[in-house]
């Protein structure tokens, strides 16, 4: 590990990171307020690990990380594997009907709420996903360094490679199933190609394949749909009987939560299944007003109507717009705003490729959570579990943020050291 010459800091992400850190401690702090949890307690010591992390991947040249991407990607891989075996292992015994493969367990691997997508060490536990993702993007990003890109043709032994490379950890992580985390990988390297200047056909090709994906996916949730009405299908009770029959791997739940942003009125009428949640949501953003309600006032959560478990993760932001009101959430958003935006800048001050290509993955993929994490709080996405970056309860999510603004802060710091 080399350091080589320090240069002066850039302070304008971190102290957006924890402005958006205190305000997460606050708003985690409230939702749970009238339950009496120390999530909030739990959330300030993984922004002090991860402000520890922070600084060390900060301090370390990112040109070590070009050297060493391939040992942080199989060590990622390797994380992952043991969670997609597990949940095969389930899968198989729940539909073969055998008892001993259902109770088999991996030691360490430890499955909530029907996901497979945890390493328990007891006092605390990580999601491998989250480090899939800094993995990943140093692979992808020291290939695509180390290539020369140009047309479709010239690049096709490095697209190989990339898509190998970037196939892997998406084919685990959706094993567990975890399609939430599996959606931030696709833009990621495809940012990363454009980056690099490959051929306008690429994309143009990738286009009309991400169509045909949508396609298939709206046909089979369009039989689900006229699979409920004949079969009197529960999706609450009977979860998983059309998910057998279906060719896309994608579990029943999937598709209710697709149906429930598409078409609420055809898998929950009465709003108490799987569209209670975005309901919920939707009272508190339209309920906070310009000002809020204020800290610990806001009912969706002080009464429990925005169930205590997604309150503080998936649906902070319902929380922090019903308190804070709209001017909280635009103060958020700019934050935000300004995080992506000194990324990319960071992106064009670096001198060589590596440099730029992590600045801008790590931008994305900030840019791909704030995006889908809002945009299903306020019912513009369906809903897919991704966490909203420093205001999310989460020890990996935490962690895993952090450490790839430390990639960012590492590219600024060491821009004109060429060793």
């Amino acid at each position: 590990m080399h350091f080589g010459e320090e240069h002066r800091s850039d302070w304008i992400s971190p102290i957006c990171m924890a402005i958006l850190g205190v305000m997460g401690v606050f708003f985690i702090y409230s939702a749970q307020k009238y339950l009496g949890g120390g999530a909030w307690k739990m959330q300030i010591l993984w922004l002090v690990i991860g402000a520890v992390a922070y600084t060390v991947v900060s301090l370390v040249n990112y040109k070590f990380y070009l050297e060493n991407a391939h040992i942080f990607y199989w060590a990622s891989v390797a994380l992952l594997a043991p969670l997609a075996l597990q949940a095969i292992i389930y899968d198989v015994g729940s539909s073969q009907g055998i008892a001993a493969l259902k109770s088999f367990k991996i030691p360490l691997v430890e499955t909530r709420w029907g996901s497979t997508r945890w390493i328990d060490f007891g006092p605390m536990s990580i999601q491998p996903s989250e480090i899939a993702k800094i993995g990943a993007l140093m692979m992808v990003a020291s290939l695509l360094a180390r290539s020369e890109v140009g047309t479709f043709r010239e690049s096709i032994k490095v697209l190989i490679k990339v898509g190998i490379a970037f196939s892997i950890p998406v084919f685990l992580i959706f094993l567990q199933p975890d399609l939430g985390s599996s959606l931030v990988f696709p833009p990621m390297v495809f940012s990363l190609l454009y980056v690099s200047k490959l051929s306008e056909k690429f994309f143009a090709t990738v286009f009309g394949l991400f169509l045909l994906a949508v396609a298939l996916v709206a046909v089979d949730v369009y039989r689900y749909q006229d699979f409920m009405k004949e079969n009197g299908y529960d999706p609450l009770r009977d979860t998983g009987r059309y998910e057998e029959q279906s060719l896309l791997p994608l579990k029943d739940y999937q598709r209710n939560r697709i149906l429930a942003f598409a078409a609420p009125s055809v898998v929950d009428p009465r709003g108490t299944g799987v569209a209670w949640n975005l309901n919920q949501s939707l009272y508190a953003v339209a309920g906070g007003g310009l000002t809020g309600k204020g800290l610990g006032e806001g009912t969706q959560a002080k009464l429990g109507y925005l169930p205590p478990t997604v309150a503080t993760n998936d649906f902070i932001f319902a929380v922090l717009a019903e308190e804070s009101g709209y001017v909280g959430a635009l103060i958020v958003l700019t934050l935000f705003f300004v995080l992506v935006a000194n990324g990319i800048r960071i992106a064009g001050m670096s001198r060589d490729r590596f440099g730029a290509l992590l600045a801008v993955g790590v931008s994305v993929i900030l840019m791909i959570h704030v995006f889908i994490n809002i945009g299903m709080t306020i019912g513009l996405m369906p809903i897919t579990g991704l966490p909203l970056p420093f205001l999310s309860y989460g020890g990996s999510f935490v962690l895993s943020c952090c450490i790839l603004q430390g990639l960012i802060q590492s590219v600024y710091r060491y821009r004109r050291d060429f060793s």
